[in-house]
């Protein structure tokens, strides 16, 4: 199982982004999560979609602000990152905890399959 994670960059606040994860092997049966840790904390939920694109969860200091979707077509994921805040600087890893048709957790230490990360930099 592979995940790769492409998009991070040094932008301003205010700025937008749109982060990939793709996954060779199988992917539309499968939940997809991201996952964000800065420098000096613990990782933390971003937001996932359930395999079948209906159900998203967002965490709430990104709520309203990122919008994550699937493209099950290019086994891809993205997570679109608008109005972002230096707060927002973080490395970004996409996961999946790799069951079929099951809607995975929030929570890092349930998700078997991991990204490399990719940088995000906000600036004010």
């Amino acid at each position: 199982v592979q995940l790769q994670a492409s998009g991070g960059g040094l932008v301003q606040a205010g700025s937008s982004l749109r982060l990939s994860c793709t996954r060779s092997g199988r992917f539309s049966s499968l939940d997809m999560g991201w996952f964000r840790q800065a420098p000096g904390k613990e990782r933390e939920f971003v937001a996932d979609i359930s395999w079948s694109g209906d159900d998203t969860r967002y965490a709430d200091s990104v709520k309203g602000r990122f919008l994550i979707s699937r493209d099950n077509a290019k086994n891809t994921v993205y997570l679109h990152m608008n109005n972002l805040r230096p707060e927002d600087t973080a490395v970004y890893y996409c996961a999946t905890d790799g069951r079929s048709y099951v809607r995975q957790g929030t929570t890092s230490d349930g998700l078997r399959y991991w990204g490399k990360g990719t940088l995000v930099t906000v600036s004010s």
